[in-house]
């Protein structure tokens, strides 16, 4: 790849980056305050504007994201939404509701472009690509503006689909721990909680979730083309 295609290319993945990451946290901030934890909107997150969500982790939505791209052709990055621990106590099925929004927000975004690849297909701009990656969904039939949007459309249905099903899976520290917390009950939640409340469990479950995410992703993506294109065939 030249050096300026992989700059735009690397444009494209950061602007898509901070507005998955920024929906992901707002709506946990947003559903946090609905029911009844102001934490986050006193925190300035119940926003789509990015610059509270990098003021409060700057490595994680700047430094990190860019250097992994400039090194390895992908952005890996973090955020977080603050929550008050005695509101999550005193209300676990409520913080687990709230720890849900965040993938529920990549979900709208992962159908959002469905949405617009296929109003894009119905104008004569796009057409479906004859292979798939991750940040070829579809392609443009043109140069210009035209394919930029081809290519962030692309990353918009990838990257929030990589960003569900990661956060899903239900080990700490991912978002996938809350609906633990709404399907257990009784002895079964007591010791999953207790689990979890490890003081190694993170690290553990961060490896373990990278694992078990490098083996789900590529089958998950490929269903997931096969429904935004039904009777495409992708192999």
């Amino acid at each position: 790849m030249a050096p300026t295609d992989f700059v735009a290319l690397g444009l494209a993945w950061y602007v898509v980056f901070v507005f998955s990451v920024t929906v992901h946290e707002a709506a946990h901030a947003l559903l946090a305050m609905k029911l009844g934890d102001p934490t986050a909107y006193h925190g300035g997150q119940v926003t789509l504007d990015p610059v509270p969500h990098m003021r409060r982790e700057p490595f994680g939505m700047i430094v990190v994201p860019l250097l992994s791209y400039v090194m390895g052709g992908w952005m890996f990055g973090w955020a977080s939404t603050p929550y008050d621990p005695g509101w999550a106590a005193r209300h676990p099925r409520r913080a687990a509701w709230m720890g849900l929004a965040g993938p529920g927000g990549n979900l709208a975004l992962i159908l959002l472009a469905g949405v617009l690849i296929h109003a894009g297909i119905a104008a004569g701009w796009f057409y479906a690509p004859p292979a798939i990656t991750f940040s070829t969904v579809v392609e443009a039939k043109a140069v210009g503006p035209a394919k930029a949007a081809a290519v962030l459309l692309s990353l918009l249905f990838s990257l929030n689909l990589l960003l569900l099903i990661f956060n899903l899976l239900p080990l700490p520290p991912l978002d996938g721990t809350a609906w633990m917390e709404l399907v257990l009950r009784g002895e079964a939640l007591l010791r999953y909680r207790q689990l979890i409340a490890h003081p190694q469990a993170r690290l553990v479950g961060l490896v373990l979730a990278w694992i078990f995410f490098d083996v789900v992703f590529g089958p998950v993506h490929h269903v997931a083309i096969n429904l935004l294109y039904p009777g495409a065939g992708y192999h």
